[in-house]
C-alpha cells in the first residue's frame, strides 16, 4: 500500500522540521558524540561503504506509542527517526517500563 497525499504531507512536514536528520538525542542509549548529542544520520545519505541510503521514518516522539496511535498525532508530537535509533529507543523504553515493576498480579505470583 502506498501512502496517500495526506501521509506524504505529514512525512514531509516531519522531515522539514527535523532538517532531514534523525532526531534521536540519546534515547537509543548512544551518546551520539560525533553529532554533538544528536544522531548524525541523514535521510538519503549512505551510512557507510557497504550499506544503502538511510531511510528515516516519521514516528512518535515516545517510542512506546503504537503505530496506530502515532498516525493520529500532530506533527509537533512526531520525530524523524533512523530505524536503528528507533528500535533501540523502543527497547530501552520497554526495559525501563518493565524495571519499574508493573505489578499486575500475574498468574504465577506467589
Amino acid at each position: 500500500m502506498t501512502p496517500g497525499p495526506l501521509a506524504a504531507d505529514l512525512f514531509h512536514s516531519v522531515m522539514e522540521a527535523a532538517q532531514h536528520r534523525c532526531q534521536c538525542a540519546g534515547a537509543c542509549g548512544q551518546p551520539h558524540a560525533k553529532g554533538e548529542g544528536r544522531c548524525t544520520r541523514e535521510h538519503g545519505r549512505h551510512a557507510g561503504k557497504h550499506s544503502g541510503p538511510i531511510r528515516l521514518m516519521a514516528a512518535a516522539a515516545n517510542p512506546l506509542t503504537t503505530e496506530l496511535a502515532a498516525a493520529a498525532l500532530p506533527v509537533s508530537e512526531l520525530r524523524a527517526w533512523c530505524p536503528p535509533c528507533f528500535t533501540a529507543a523502543r527497547r530501552a523504553a520497554q526495559r525501563a517500563t518493565a524495571a519499574l515493576g508493573d505489578d499486575q498480579g500475574g498468574l504465577f505470583d506467589l
